[in-house]
């Protein structure tokens, strides 16, 4: 079994974002000391940690320092470079472990892996040199989806293509370097599912989340999913076997594709806690940061019944063109809960925080949450009841 690591001890971060926070906050929530190292200063993390350690990632001799003084690792997004998990791993146990970040930090290696385990992925194709473009574009058909292999997220290196000229043309703006093709999917919908292993394999997932994307970035999540049982029940079992093949200990997301025909398509993983899984704060038992602090740190896991029904909606820094939001007719909802990230710039794309809303319905969380949402920016002189 597993040492169990006591509240009272120090957990080290690598990464300062919002999920580092949140992450912070359950933390020190259950009587955990939290260190965070990141390139930045005066972070979303760093805000709320007990020591905060600006550097770069690649300065592994202060990784090392770091992970001495800690009695566990963690990480809040998948592209600490390997080499740091490494050096972190000699002196603290590392969840998830190096290998799973190094597995989900390329999206060939990603798919091939759960290709191999012979779970369902998007049909795709390797594109390591301009040569392998037609290849790859025959046999995967277009229109596909070129994406680069490493780095992407929130619809960054990737594009839609139509034609060969596109996609080579694509291929060169991203660099020329290693990428993957994917086949479009006509999707119905997508879903995620955050699951949670602990170092003992005791397995948890939250039920599926349904998800809605403005501009490649995550806009608008709910649960129950809009979808039927039958499918809600195996996206739980593919999640649950995406965590036993990887050997996660930690969290990780699984998103998906609901096709036409009610089948369901791995688009990809976060081996971490996920942007859709933010509404578990407000409308679980536990919520993902809660069950990630636990895996960490050896404890056996909370329930992941969900409360009630329940929306997200990301804040974006397009909020603020016009000056700060009116946060006062948003918490004059009484159903609705702020998330504020603490960065210091707002610019337009940027997650500078989220609302959730708890209802009756995941239908009327959603129209409450976009109705929050919009009185962050609307006219005073509208009436607000």
């Amino acid at each position: 079994m597993s040492q169990v690591v006591l509240p009272g001890s120090v957990i080290g971060v690598l990464g300062s974002g919002q999920l580092g926070r949140m992450f912070a906050i359950a933390a020190r929530r259950m009587g955990y000391r939290v260190h965070v190292l990141s390139p930045d200063d005066d972070t979303p993390t760093g805000q709320v940690a007990d020591v905060e350690i600006q550097t770069a990632y690649e300065d592994l001799d202060t990784v090392a320092q770091f992970a001495r003084r800690v009695a566990a690792v963690t990480f809040e997004f998948e592209n600490v470079p390997v080499a740091t998990a490494e050096v972190a791993a000699r002196y603290a146990p590392i969840r998830p472990a190096g290998q799973v970040l190094h597995t989900t930090q390329n999206r060939l290696r990603e798919k091939t892996f759960l290709r191999r385990a012979g779970l369902p992925v998007t049909p795709f194709a390797a594109v390591r040199t301009a040569a392998d473009i037609g290849g790859a574009a025959a046999e995967i058909g277009l229109p596909a989806v070129l994406k680069t292999a490493s780095w992407g997220y929130d619809g960054k290196g990737q594009a839609r293509i139509a034609t060969l000229e596109e996609a080579e043309r694509a291929w060169r703006s991203m660099g020329s370097g290693e990428a993957i093709l994917e086949r479009w999917i006509d999707f119905e919908s997508e879903l995620s599912v955050v699951a949670v292993r602990s170092a003992q394999g005791e397995l948890a997932c939250f039920d599926p989340i349904t998800n809605l994307h403005r501009h490649h970035i995550l806009d608008v999540s709910s649960t129950p999913a809009d979808v039927p049982p039958h499918v809600a029940s195996a996206a739980i079992e593919i999640a649950r076997a995406v965590m036993t093949h990887l050997d996660v200990v930690g969290v990780l997301c699984v998103e998906f594709f609901v096709t036409r025909n009610g089948d369901l398509l791995i688009n990809e993983l976060a081996p971490r806690p996920h942007n859709s899984g933010h509404l578990t704060i407000n409308a679980h038992v536990a919520c993902q940061f809660e069950q990630q602090v636990r895996a960490v740190c050896g404890l056996p896991l909370a329930s992941t019944e969900q409360l009630r029904p329940a929306a997200m909606v990301n804040l974006l820094g397009d909020l603020w063109a016009g000056g700060e939001p009116h946060w006062d007719r948003a918490c004059a909802l009484p159903d609705v809960k702020l998330h504020l990230y603490g960065k210091r710039e707002a610019r337009p794309g940027r997650k500078m925080g989220h609302l959730t809303t708890l209802a009756s319905s995941a239908q009327a969380a959603v129209a409450r949450a976009i109705e929050a949402r919009r009185r962050l920016t609307a006219e005073a002189t509208e009436n607000f009841r």
